[in-house]
């Protein structure tokens, strides 16, 4: 009975700072590389979205810039756009400042929005940990859900070793009117940059 207690309570601290699959995602509204502030309520005709947070610095995310472009591309037209969310404090890591974001959107013609979580509320919001961590949003009435966690796929290092999409996998499962299994996986990358009290 004590330690059902305790893997409980180690469950729910676990869980109290972000989403869980099930979970009511958050509005927020962030200023894109382009100046112009994005929400997800901008997008009338979505069915749910690909909510990535990455930055500019880390190599693993730099490893997956040219598969969220891909992903954005095949899906974006199949109601789930991708939105990447750069939570990191320029003042820790210069090279993820709204300047240096500006400059890598042009570099790899990102097809999707940039955004600047400047306060630093909406990735605390999510409960993102690592760049890049995802999240797939589904869409149910006025409301999006969380039905998916964690990494794109398995194999940041070689896109042609890949052997679990997990992103994709559950994106095709919520298009065929499916859960996603899994619905969590382990985001591997680097450590998001907080600002220092």
């Amino acid at each position: 009975m004590i330690l059902i207690l305790l893997e409980t309570f180690t469950l729910s601290i676990l869980n109290a700072g972000g989403y869980k699959p099930g979970d009511k995602a958050g509005d927020f509204r962030l200023k894109n590389v382009d100046g112009k502030f994005v929400s997800l309520s901008d997008y009338k005709t979505a069915k749910g979205f690909v909510v990535v947070f990455t930055c500019n610095h880390c190599p693993y995310a730099q490893a997956y810039q040219e598969r969220l472009i891909s992903i954005n591309n095949k899906y974006r037209l199949k109601g789930f756009p991708v939105i990447a969310i750069n939570p990191n404090d320029p003042a820790v890591s210069p090279g993820d400042s709204y300047e240096e974001m500006q400059k890598r959107a042009g570099e790899m013609q990102y097809t999707f929005p940039y955004l600047f979580d400047e306060t630093q509320a909406i990735y605390k919001m999510y409960g993102a940990e690592r760049t890049p961590h995802v999240y797939l949003l589904k869409k149910e009435g006025n409301d999006f859900r969380i039905v998916y966690i964690g990494a794109i796929d398995n194999n940041y290092k070689d896109p042609s070793q890949v052997t679990e999409k997990y992103l994709e996998n559950a994106i095709e499962a919520v298009l065929s009117g499916k859960s996603p299994e899994p619905d969590v996986t382990k985001a591997i990358g680097c450590s998001i940059k907080a600002k220092k009290p």
